[in-house]
């Protein structure tokens, strides 16, 4: 089968496993609320009204492009296009080419940045390999001015948290959102896992900070993995209406 990303290729390892991808869209979900294109994600009201279905959502179209063979691999990329034409429509102007940027670079950053929390670190091939597969996904996208390998990814990364990100009336909303669908307890670790995965001009903007409890739980967390018992911990730390969508992260 012709697959869209390679059947030994590091990105699979790591959107193979549910807490490494629960970990990417902890850190995305902190890096949106400072986007200053977030209010295109308010336009829909879909992410404010449920940002944890709204994460499974993207994750199965993430998993239809990582996991499938090119040609449903690209047709799901067509079909995210055709929604983000739609909503451009309702609109009645363009996302900018920006924002665009920005999502593709937060799953890359952290693509990494969860698999080196929860892992090890990446060889230098490893993280090309990330960058490169993602900017695959840009260009089907039709994504503009995008990075040639991880190098120049890092530059352009470094530009783009400093030049579009700021705190403003959605930040404050979003995180009220969080912590209404959440829960305080939930609420409390996404906020800390956040602060260990996000780079210092997000956690700076949403005034992260430092969790010693957090980090025990961490090392409390790795060991269970080794014994086998992080699903049940994960059915824990999220609704039960999610547990089924979380199984199925696991590949």
């Amino acid at each position: 089968m012709d697959c869209f990303v390679a059947k030994d290729s590091i990105v699979r390892t790591i959107w193979g496993k549910s807490d490494t991808v629960l970990f990417i869209f902890a850190g995305a979900a902190a890096e949106f609320a400072v986007n200053k294109s977030v209010d295109w994600l308010y336009f829909t009201g879909k992410l404010p009204a449920d940002p944890i279905g709204r994460l499974f959502s993207t994750v199965r179209y993430a998993g239809q492009i990582v996991f499938s063979d090119t040609r449903t691999a690209l047709g799901a990329i067509d079909h995210i296009n055709k929604v983000h034409a739609a909503v451009e429509s309702a609109r009645g102007q363009e996302i900018p080419q920006e924002a665009y940027r920005d999502v593709l670079f937060m799953l890359i950053h952290y693509s990494i940045s969860a698999f080196e929390l929860l892992e090890r670190k990446l060889t230098q091939a490893e993280k090309e390999e990330v960058v490169h597969v993602f900017i695959r996904v840009g260009r089907r996208m039709g994504i503009r001015l995008l990075p040639l390998g991880y190098q120049a990814w890092t530059q352009m990364h470094s530009a783009q948290l400093e030049n579009n990100l700021a705190a403003g009336a959605c930040t404050a909303d979003l995180y009220d959102q969080y912590r209404k669908h959440l829960g305080f307890f939930r609420y409390y670790i996404l906020v800390h896992v956040q602060y260990l995965i996000t780079p210092p001009r997000v956690r700076h903007l949403l005034n992260l900070e430092p969790s010693l409890t957090l980090n025990i739980l961490l090392l409390c967390y790795k060991w269970s993995r080794k014994i086998k018992m992080d699903p049940v911990i994960k059915s824990w730390l999220l609704p039960a209406k999610y547990r089924k969508e979380i199984r199925e992260l696991d590949r």
